[in-house]
């Protein structure tokens, strides 16, 4: 079974933007393909040693992104949207290396709307 991952790259970011971009990742990499059934929330919080409400948040996030849907009771299956997970995937990378040199948001924000 495929495990969820952390990137320790994203440290500066909220924990559950951080599941949140683990879960994108693995399902663009295909480690989750449509249909699939990822890990409960109980489960996931044990495995990366976090709160639950911390994992229920980015499974939320990501059922609003329409990458996943919750089922009460069922718990959260990979809609599809993969496209949407690889642009998040990028999205991610691109703050992470932004972070990593220094770049603020503003900074990044004025580049992105020079290039656009």
């Amino acid at each position: 079974m495929a495990s969820i991952q952390l990137d320790p790259a994203l440290a500066e970011a909220p924990l559950h933007q951080r599941i949140a971009a683990a879960v994108r990742h693995a399902v663009g990499a295909g480690e989750f393909p449509v249909g699939s059934r990822l890990p409960t929330a109980h489960g996931l919080a044990e495995q990366l040693d976090v709160n639950v409400n911390t994992v229920l948040r980015a499974y939320r996030q990501l059922s609003a992104e329409g990458l996943l849907e919750l089922r009460r009771g069922r718990g959260a299956h990979v809609v599809g949207a993969s496209d949407l997970a690889r642009f998040h995937e990028l999205t991610d990378e691109l703050l992470a290396e932004a972070a990593r040199l220094g770049i603020t948001r503003a900074e990044l924000i004025r580049v992105l709307m020079e290039r656009s």
